[in-house]
């Protein structure tokens, strides 16, 4: 349980880059002050070279906030961009412009056509294979020995499993989980292949990564999906270019664009969640006691407080489309705002105890998958059965498996991720 606290609101800038390399504790006392402000705070935003930067953004951090704002999304709109502080440059709009960063009618249109891939007959589909290769990553522990947990076990499943589902032949596995690293690289030293800074040169160096990745993203799906829709085979690929729904489909462009996010969103913050998951369930022994003594009546609740009290995701951007008063707070049209869900899922109001880790916490409200309203996480429940599955598989073979030490986290304000996390069977 947090005990820190920031003796003053003045120390707290969540654009100072140097917050996010913070210990979880220090940061989510100082998430708790914000929570206690009359109305949100505002930060300036960081300017880097060659990026068009605004004045600056209201940090969502009441759970009541969050939540409202995202099921208001004629007033705090996804476009022009959700998943960047600063508008997107248009070349990168071109690979990273998904329905992530629409408003409807467009949104509408694109859900409809792969939501139809999503349904829970489709995801059953996926039942035994996700299964089979679970236990497979997991016997494979065993013969290789404890390295690394992350990429041993906690970044296998979620990318094969996205993989199966667009019909990505399994040689291409690596390239994607590399790409993806960079993508959600944020300030990280170790993807972006160098420090960042507010030099031109650094600034430049991490775009030409970005764009690099989303291009070469892009185009296997792109690729993929011209091969699918002259050759269909069932694969998720074949089923969305040739979906149609009152006489749309997808283009290759958005074709792309959705591939990066699903293998972005689904892979990386899948691969988060069991990576924290491991490390919660050894800190707290008690919580692995009462998973192990019956786990088929705990596992839902242990899933749904693990994504709560990690909270994978960090922040999505909304821009304000008029002037408007939520919880006592005017906004005005243009404001920018960045919903923090680790804070929300923090809030005292809505979590008794919330800086406590409870498996049999119910209810558990949290908004670890988005705030509901249009844009809520198509893949929840294919992201909760990843991490339920694996729990099982490595609990099941191995009930005393822990985590060693402190995690490598990764340096970002967007993915509350895990590089590398030391482990131990017995």
């Amino acid at each position: 349980m947090s005990a820190l606290r920031f003796p003053d609101l003045s120390e707290i800038d969540l654009s100072d880059v140097g917050f996010w390399k913070l210990p979880y504790e220090e940061r989510d006392a100082a998430f708790a002050l914000l929570r206690e402000q009359d109305d949100p705070v505002f930060f300036k935003e960081l300017r880097f070279p060659l990026l068009k930067s605004g004045e600056g953004y209201y940090a969502l951090t009441r759970h009541a906030d969050v939540v409202e704002a995202s099921r208001t999304p004629e007033v705090f709109s996804n476009e022009p961009c959700a998943n960047t502080i600063v508008d997107m440059p248009g070349y990168m709009a071109r690979y990273f412009g998904s329905m992530i960063n629409m408003d409807d009618p467009r949104h509408a249109r694109l859900r409809r056509i792969v939501s139809r891939s999503f349904t829970p007959r489709k995801l059953a589909e996926l039942d035994a294979y996700i299964s089979d290769t679970a236990r497979e990553i997991v016997e494979r522990v065993e013969e290789d020995g404890c390295r690394d947990f992350v990429t041993q076990v906690a970044a296998r499943l979620p990318v094969r499993v996205i993989c199966r589902l667009m019909g990505i032949a399994e040689d291409r596995h690596e390239e994607i989980l590399a790409q993806t690293n960079v993508i959600l690289a944020g300030y990280d030293p170790e993807y972006l292949g160098g420090p960042v800074d507010l030099s031109l040169l650094s600034t430049a160096r991490m775009l030409g990564r970005w764009y690099v990745a989303g291009r070469r993203l892009h185009r296997l799906a792109s690729d993929l999906g011209r091969r699918r829709r002259k050759a269909p085979t069932g694969d998720l690929t074949s089923l969305l270019v040739h979906a149609n729904i009152d006489g749309e489909r997808l283009t290759s462009q958005e074709l792309g664009s959705f591939f990066i996010l699903l293998v972005v969103a689904g892979a990386e913050t899948t691969r988060t969640a069991i990576a924290h998951g491991l490390k919660l369930l050894t800190d707290h022994p008690d919580q692995r006691k009462l998973l192990l003594s019956d786990f088929d009546r705990y596992i839902p609740g242990a899933v749904e407080e693990i994504i709560r009290y990690s909270s994978p995701v960090i922040q999505f951007r909304r821009t304000v489309t008029r002037d408007h008063v939520m919880n006592g707070h005017r906004f005005r049209k243009g404001d920018k705002v960045l919903l923090f869900y680790p804070s929300a899922n923090r809030d005292a109001e809505v979590f008794e105890n919330p800086d406590r880790f409870d498996i049999t916490r119910t209810p558990n409200p949290h908004v670890g998958f988005g705030g509901h309203g249009p844009h809520y996480c198509l893949g929840t429940n294919l992201a909760k059965q990843e991490i339920k599955v694996m729990l099982r598989e490595l609990l099941r073979r191995y009930p005393d498996i822990r985590s060693v030490g402190e995690p490598d986290r990764l340096w970002s304000n967007f993915v509350n991720g895990v590089k590398h996390l030391s482990f131990e069977i017995s």
